[in-house]
C-alpha cells in the first residue's frame, strides 16, 4: 500500500464543508484539505438528484486513514457520506514529507 492517500468527501454548504476541513486539520488527520463547488448528479431515496456540492480533497499519511474516514462518518452531516481514499503513488518528496509532519501523532 501507499504511504500517502488523498480522500475526498462532499458536503451540502460550504460552511459544512469548511467546518469539516477545519476538523480534520486541528485533529492532524490531515495535512491540507482544499474545498472546490462541484455539481453532483446522483439517485437518492429513487429520485434522481443534480446539486450543488462542495468537494473536500484531503490528503494524509495511510497511517492515518482509518481514523480519518471514523472522524468523518462521526462529523459528517450525510446520512452516508461519500468517503473514497485513492493511493498517492508519487509526488514531490518535500511535500509528501510535509504531509507526514502534519499527519504524526
Amino acid at each position: 500500500m501507499a504511504d500517502h492517500v488523498q480522500v475526498v468527501t462532499t458536503a451540502d454548504s460550504e460552511e459544512s464543508a469548511a467546518e469539516l476541513a477545519r476538523g480534520v486539520v486541528e485533529a492532524r488527520l490531515g495535512a491540507c484539505v482544499q474545498v472546490v463547488p462541484i455539481r453532483s448528479f446522483y439517485v437518492w431515496e429513487g429520485a434522481a438528484q443534480d446539486d450543488p456540492e462542495w468537494q473536500l480533497q484531503i490528503k494524509t499519511s495511510a497511517a492515518r486513514l482509518d481514523e480519518l474516514v471514523a472522524h468523518l462518518e462521526q462529523h459528517h452531516p450525510y446520512d452516508v457520506p461519500e468517503v473514497i481514499a485513492t493511493p498517492i503513488v508519487g509526488g514531490s518528496t518535500a511535500y509528501l514529507s510535509w504531509v507526514d509532519s502534519e499527519t504524526r501523532r
